[in-house]
């Protein structure tokens, strides 16, 4: 239920066996910036997330089975908007992403309707294979939406009501780079702010060599074709209310 002195903010934290990182992405979160609300969003972990979530009376969504990462945050979206929260963060279970630039990407939601994390913003990118997806869908990004986001791929996204009602209620919009087009070509200003990235500490990151190629071509393609074929919505149509 809604608490009479709530946070602005909604971290969502989707969650997919982080019981080695869990805790610690949490504790902090309570211990250090307890001016946030937070939400874990358990999609269907085979470890024991789900039990130090239980465990540690943490505030969190148990999803039954595995329905993904789209799924998994477009929960949090619902949550977030039914409970009136003027902005939802999307937040890694991970421990990669530092929520001291929490603060600061709320202060650029004042003129934006999606803030993105970005790595780039006063930094430039390593050369090599490592950032090879990550340019050519920003390159794909430019061309379609004349919008230059200098790190697409980043998964820590602060949305407002209006594009976070459109997280909510539209089932295909995963938190990826082509949804990210598909809102500023319906209209969505985003900006992005410098932040730094914590490396991993446990656990092993999905994205491997191979699957990071299909994401890269699935993402470029979805931006270059199939994006044109979603409807396209007024997001500033109405109050987002």
């Amino acid at each position: 239920m809604k608490k009479e002195n709530q946070s602005r903010v909604l971290v969502i934290i989707p969650a997919y066996n982080e019981a080695e990182n869990i805790e610690r992405v949490v504790d902090d979160l309570i211990e250090n910036y307890p001016q946030y609300d937070y939400v874990i969003v358990n999609d269907g972990s085979r470890d024991d997330t789900l039990e130090i979530c239980r465990r540690k009376h943490y505030n969190y969504i148990d999803m039954p089975i595995n329905v993904g990462l789209t799924d998994g945050v477009q929960t949090g979206m619902m949550y977030a908007y039914k409970h009136g929260y003027e902005y939802a963060l999307q937040f890694d279970g991970d421990g990669q992403h530092d929520p001291q630039y929490i603060e600061t990407m709320l202060d650029a939601m004042s003129d934006c309707d999606i803030c993105v994390a970005s790595r780039f913003v006063e930094q430039k990118k390593p050369g090599g294979m490592r950032m090879l997806g990550s340019n050519i869908i920003q390159l794909t990004l430019k061309l379609t939406t004349r919008k230059n986001i200098k790190d697409p791929t980043s998964g820590m996204r602060m949305f407002n009501r209006v594009t976070m009602k459109a997280m909510a209620e539209h089932a295909d919009y995963g938190p990826e780079p082509d949804t990210l087009a598909h809102l500023i070509r319906s209209g969505a200003v985003v900006k992005e702010v410098q932040v730094e990235m914590r490396e991993r500490i446990a656990g092993e990151s999905y994205l491997n060599l191979s699957r990071s190629i299909k994401y890269m071509l699935h993402m470029c393609f979805s931006i270059m074709f199939i994006q044109w074929c979603r409807k396209k919505i007024d997001l500033h149509g109405g109050d987002g209310k």
